[in-house]
């Protein structure tokens, strides 16, 4: 059974997570092995979105992030 989009979104947000309390927690190149690794895993893995949203350049979906306006 290989990893679905779901599964990628979840790892990615663990990461972001940990990341932003110690961003040297998983450093670049072991977000990059990793990367290789889900590449293996499910021939559909898009590897720069996944890579971009850990970054915080764009949504789960690779789409722009929305901004929360708290008033």
């Amino acid at each position: 059974m290989s990893m679905s989009k779901k599964d990628f979104i979840a790892l990615a947000d663990h990461i972001r997570i940990v990341n932003g309390d110690d961003p040297e927690t998983f450093t670049e190149y072991a977000i990059d092995c990793l990367a290789d690794f889900l590449q293996i895993q499910n021939p559909r893995f898009n590897r720069e979105r996944w890579l971009s949203y850990i970054a915080g350049e764009c949504g789960p979906n690779g789409g722009a992030i929305r901004n929360k306006e708290v008033n």
